[in-house]
């Protein structure tokens, strides 16, 4: 069951503090760039180019005030590759489904893409998962008849095909279910930019430490993750099930930082059609984590007290874990 806690005053205050949080780590970065000259790629991870002399937001990218997230569960299995607007996302949430297979959660704020998907259908651990985001919309093909009453309950915009008039369309490049995409601007003016990434993450100067690491497996029953550092494009280069993950553009997906976070995966009241159990992810609670990023492994903690909580990653001495500016990938691994 999904608890219905107000969040006012909790919410505000993580939007603030996630705020000044960005805006230091601009700062920061800015001042490492001028200072040290290390190497600060063009593309940032997520399809866009920031040069120093135009800092501020395409028209069309502008925030809108006070608007929240976008949320959008995208297909994983193999026959929906490649995806489309994945590498636009603020955050990607991968997490173990039926079957031992994976989903993904995409969500956007500094951006939107003119298209995404394709669009799959909402899980139970969704609901949790999404608490740490100010009233966030949710884009998702359909939920199994017992889990919409969960999702209506949810503070949250529900924005599934029967209730956004005109935003999704079939596709003719993949068969069914692997063709429902999203046009985003369909469900909100404009980006609602970065402060809506109320997930308590913080971006900015490396944690000290840290292990030399090129190479990460994530294994689920019936799915593979592959994250490998380019030096070059100082990204992490994703592949899923031994194969380069690319969006339909052709580019590969680089997120500058991967976040393992180990839960507790649990049984739920649902199944799919075949039966199979659909697993819980557990996102409130505390536990271990490894953070990748610049070519390093980091093995830090990670607490979430509340779901109306943004998740805190800190080392073993309690102290904040900065993630690198640009797209964050955050694989659900259950813990052992």
């Amino acid at each position: 069951m999904v608890a219905t806690v107000s969040k006012g005053r909790t919410a505000r205050g993580r939007r603030a503090s996630t705020t000044v949080a960005l805006l230091a780590a601009t700062v920061t970065a800015a001042l490492a760039a001028g200072c040290t000259g290390q190497h600060t790629p063009a593309d940032d991870g997520r399809g866009r180019t920031q040069p120093p002399t135009s800092p501020s937001p395409s028209p069309d990218q502008s925030a809108a005030a006070g608007a929240p997230v976008l949320a959008v569960k995208i297909d994983n299995v193999p026959a929906a590759r490649p995806q489309t607007g994945l590498r636009s996302a603020d955050v990607v949430y991968a997490e173990q489904v039926e079957g031992g297979l994976s989903r993904l959660m995409a969500v956007y704020a500094s951006q939107l893409p003119k298209s995404v998907g394709p669009v799959r259908s909402a899980r139970e651990s969704d609901l949790e998962l999404l608490r740490q985001y100010d009233d966030p919309t949710l884009a998702f093909s359909g939920a199994q008849h017992k889990l919409l009453p969960l999702i209506d309950k949810a503070p949250l915009t529900a924005e599934p095909p029967d209730k956004a008039d005109g935003a999704y369309y079939r596709g003719a490049d993949k068969p069914s279910p692997h063709n429902l995409y999203l046009h985003p601007a369909r469900l909100m003016p404009s980006a609602p930019g970065p402060e809506a990434l109320t997930n308590g993450f913080r971006y900015g100067a490396a944690p000290a430490g840290g292990t030399p690491d090129t190479s990460v497996t994530v294994r689920y029953p019936s799915a593979r993750f592959d994250f490998t550092w380019s030096e070059d494009r100082h990204r992490w280069l994703v592949s899923m099930d031994g194969t380069p993950t690319v969006t339909t553009d052709g580019k590969r997906v680089t997120p500058a930082t991967v976040v393992l976070q180990y839960v507790k995966v649990r049984k739920s009241a649902f199944h799919d059609v075949l039966g199979n159990n659909t697993p819980y992810t557990e996102t409130v609670g505390s536990g271990r984590a490894k953070v990748l990023r610049d070519g390093k492994a980091y093995d830090v903690d990670w607490k979430r007290a509340n779901a109306t909580d943004g998740t805190d990653f800190t080392t073993g001495d309690g102290a904040p874990v900065n993630f690198a500016k640009g797209q964050v990938w955050v694989v659900f691994v259950k813990a052992s």
